[in-house]
């Protein structure tokens, strides 16, 4: 059977290709329905206020630091969206004078422009955002050293994804955007062996570190919340970690705030996952195959798929 055209943009595979049957199945589910979906491999999570979700957020931060020794790195691969635990995990660090001399840390994405990443004084950069909203505020005698700070760069794509390898990544933590993706890890083009039908669970999983161009759906998202509207000065493409090191994290967090997917699309990903659909136009869907993840909600957030005029 033939796979619908997308209706958001006819050269893009993205969820409203799927079959309707799954969309309207997702759409039904309740914040009950929700809570239900856990499966051994994949665990459902809800807060009922903010400060107990951003600390929550943190402490994953805390909990895979603190097992890093001399001789068994450990660290955290995290996101920008959200960003509200950053700067409570640099008070915790310094309050609780935890020493992450043999902590890392990975960044999952930068931004692309003009064949290489931006600086870290671009005011969208990756970096900068990690660097000011939590690594500049850690005292400087329990700060990990600059080395076991990874952020991927064009020159080093090579050795971001190597030091997944070299490094036990306890979590790697996201968000969801509006195009389902984790990191930028959006569906791809619909082009080349891809005009019928997208890759495969197994192709998308076998993409590491690269330089990618974004979904439509992406750069509008991001002018929103990160520039204002501004999407003439938003990037078309990012440098993003991909599912090869997703695949190595011991777990994969994801947190859903309410406000960077929508209430449909937090609970479509989350039923393909519960379900065992995963689908390369639903990026977060391939997750079902992984074998620790963890979806956190914020209750209030979750909000109603009903259909009405406002």
């Amino acid at each position: 059977m033939a796979r619908s055209i997308s209706k958001v943009h006819e050269g893009w595979w993205d969820y409203t290709t799927l079959d309707p049957e799954i969309l309207s199945d997702a759409a039904k589910l309740t914040v009950k329905d929700i809570e239900q979906l856990e499966r051994p491999g994949f665990t459902v999570r809800m807060y009922d206020s903010f400060d107990l979700f951003w600390v929550a957020e943190a402490m994953e931060y805390i909990h895979a630091w603190k097992r890093a020794t001399p001789d068994n790195p450990v660290g955290i691969c995290g996101p920008i969206g959200p960003t509200e635990q950053l700067p409570l995990v640099a008070q915790i660090v310094n309050d609780l004078e935890i020493d992450l001399r043999s902590a890392h840390f990975w960044g999952m994405d930068e931004w692309y422009v003009d064949g290489k990443e931006v600086a870290p004084t671009h005011p969208l950069s990756f970096a900068k955002a990690d660097m000011e909203l939590c690594f500049n505020r850690m005292d400087k005698k329990f700060r990990m050293p600059d080395e076991h700070l990874h952020f991927p760069t064009v020159a080093g794509i090579e050795a971001f994804s190597r030091s997944f390898d070299e490094i036990t990544c306890a979590v790697m933590q996201g968000g969801q955007g509006e195009v389902k993706h984790w990191a930028f890890n959006d569906p791809p083009a619909r082009a080349g062996d891809y005009v019928d039908a997208p890759p495969t669970p197994e192709e998308y999983r076998k993409l590491g570190t690269r330089v990618v161009t974004l979904h439509p759906l992406t750069l509008i998202q991001n002018a929103r919340t990160s520039a204002s509207g501004r999407l003439d000065t938003v990037s078309n493409q990012a440098l993003t970690v991909g599912p090869r090191e997703t695949w190595k994290a011991e777990k994969v967090s994801i947190w859903h705030p309410g406000w960077h997917d929508n209430p449909f699309g937090m609970r479509l990903s989350a039923f393909m996952i519960s379900k065992g659909l995963p689908d390369s136009s639903v990026p977060m869907s391939l997750l079902a195959d992984h074998p620790n993840v963890q979806f956190n909600y914020y209750r209030p957030g979750i909000g109603s798929t009903d259909v009405e005029m406002h």
